[in-house]
């Protein structure tokens, strides 16, 4: 153009404040600097550490990081969560233009959705969640489960309650799974009266998920003398419970989680530890590869084997030789 309609342009630019349209570079350019992830809440402390590892990536590349997630709470779950929130916000995030890759931390895929997202030609890893068509970074759920439950078995606990996610996500599922198998193996049935469901919103494994799941065991009678959630944040919300019903974990009950968040090591409470952080880091570099690879590489599962860290809620079996001492499970330990 002549330079007397570029300065035309230049000054309307300037009286009308006009800005440029960032999506709008970013699609002339082809490349965004920016990793999108989807997450069903952001407020959890498993995904606060899932975060911690992406962001620790992302700063020596000097990308940013756009969060899509669920604003609105929705009520309590009944049979499962509504999708659509989560579709959606997949939906914004493929956009031409919105970023360079995708993360989807704990969202079941659909095979329509599997479809749509390989059809996108978007760069996409998993993280806590598996599909054959993208690469993912999850822990052994199902052994994490097994191994809670073994412990309590060899502690000598002979009522072992369970506290899962009503909706059934994968994780909880598979620890679920984890926990039945242990019962099994060690010639004992599996009693669904002494397995009960958080169903909070928007996100299951919560404290006051885990609180209402254990007044429902504690209603059993008898009641269980220890119990296994799915998730440390559940576990949680289980001894606010036993407190309230003047019980000492573990001088009456034992309890074991799912996470090892920093609260846990805090609080004493034993529990299976999953490297979220190190998920995060891992799941980030991968996807900065398939970024930068020309062509597409192989899809892999990496699937992380969790560790028991056995602290002052699960005790020992009064009496019982080379038990471990039981520690009252006290105010100012937790």
């Amino acid at each position: 153009m002549s330079e007397e309609t570029r300065q035309n342009v230049i000054e309307a630019a300037d009286v009308l404040n006009y800005r440029p349209h960032a999506s709008a570079q970013n699609l002339a350019r082809e490349h965004t600097n920016q990793i999108a992830v989807v997450a069903p809440v952001v407020a959890n402390y498993f995904y606060m550490h899932v975060m911690r590892g992406i962001q620790h990536v992302l700063a020596d590349r000097d990308m940013d990081l756009v969060v899509h997630a669920p604003a609105k709470a929705q009520g309590r779950i009944h049979e499962r969560p509504d999708p659509d929130p989560l579709n959606a916000h997949i939906a914004r995030a493929l956009q031409p233009g919105r970023s360079d890759g995708l993360l989807l931390l704990s969202v079941p895929l659909t095979d329509e959705w599997a479809k749509r997202l390989r059809e996108s030609g978007q760069s996409i890893v998993l993280v806590d969640i598996e599909h054959s068509a993208f690469e993912s970074f999850a822990v052994d759920s199902r052994k994490g489960g097994y191994e809670a439950t073994q412990h309590l078995i060899d502690l000598g606990y002979e009522r072992i309650g369970h506290i899962t996610v009503e909706y059934d996500p994968p994780p909880a599922r598979l620890r679920r799974e984890g926990y039945e198998q242990a019962l099994r193996d060690d010639g004992r049935s599996v009693d669904q009266g002494f397995i009960a469901a958080s169903d909070e919103r928007p996100f299951a494994f919560s404290a006051e998920g885990g609180y209402r799941a254990m007044r429902i065991l504690l209603n059993q009678r008898p009641p269980p003398d220890a119990v296994f959630a799915a998730s440390d944040m559940q576990a949680f919300g289980a001894i606010q419970a036993a407190r309230e019903s003047d019980l000492r974990v573990p001088g009456d009950l034992a309890i074991v989680g799912f996470d090892d968040i920093e609260l846990s090591r805090c609080a004493g409470l034993t529990t299976l530890r999953q490297p979220a952080r190190t998920m995060g880091i891992r799941a980030t570099r991968n996807l900065l590869r398939r970024i930068d690879a020309s062509g597409e590489p192989p899809v892999s599962s990496t699937v992380f084997s969790p560790e028991l860290v056995v602290r002052q809620t699960c005790g020992a079996r009064d009496g019982e030789p080379g038990a471990s001492p039981r520690f009252p499970f006290s105010e100012a330990s937790g």
